[in-house]
């Protein structure tokens, strides 16, 4: 069954990190891993056979393309049950690369590093190098353009009672 749920995720899974803004967050932004496999309503049964198998995730609607969505969002699960079946079983296809590159990601967001700068500048270089062909709410560029706003803003706020204030991008 291993090498079935590989072989059916190079064909139809997706590997991604995608980056909200959220004020509340230290730096500004929310990041976001994500496994999933997408699939026709009329053979739905594979997703669900496969969320069987690993214990976690959900399945929802995709009205973008009128496909059902099986999806893995906690990092607890990626990194305990998601990772550890396509290290066992890995990819034949360079889908292979995305997964090891997700894979780091999701170790440094263990280790809590996109919760600072640097961090996520360093996990947004790999992320924006996975799945070129993928759409984006936002640039690599607006993201580190706003980080460089939010530090020159909290460093001019440093000496008032260390106060941050978020520049908001349009």
């Amino acid at each position: 069954m291993g090498e079935y749920i590989s072989g059916y995720v190079d064909g139809e899974g997706c590997f991604s990190v995608s980056f909200s803004r959220r004020s509340k967050m230290l730096v500004g932004w929310e990041t976001k891993p994500s496994f999933s496999i997408s699939q026709n309503q009329d053979r739905a049964e594979v997703l669900y056979l496969i969320k069987k198998r690993f214990d976690c995730g959900f399945i929802r609607r995709d009205f973008s393309d009128k496909t059902l969505k099986y999806e893995v969002r906690s990092l607890v699960d990626l990194i305990n049950k998601v990772n550890p079946h396509f290290e066992k079983f890995p990819l034949l296809s360079s889908k292979q690369n995305d997964f090891l590159k997700f894979r780091k990601i999701c170790l440094l967001m263990k280790k809590e590093t996109h919760k600072q700068a640097d961090g996520l500048k360093a996990i947004m270089k790999i992320a924006f190098t996975m799945n070129p062909g993928g759409k984006r709410k936002y640039t690599q560029l607006n993201i580190l353009k706003s980080l460089d706003e939010d530090i020159v803003s909290a460093t001019r706020n440093s000496g008032r009672n260390m106060k941050f204030r978020r520049a908001r991008i349009v």
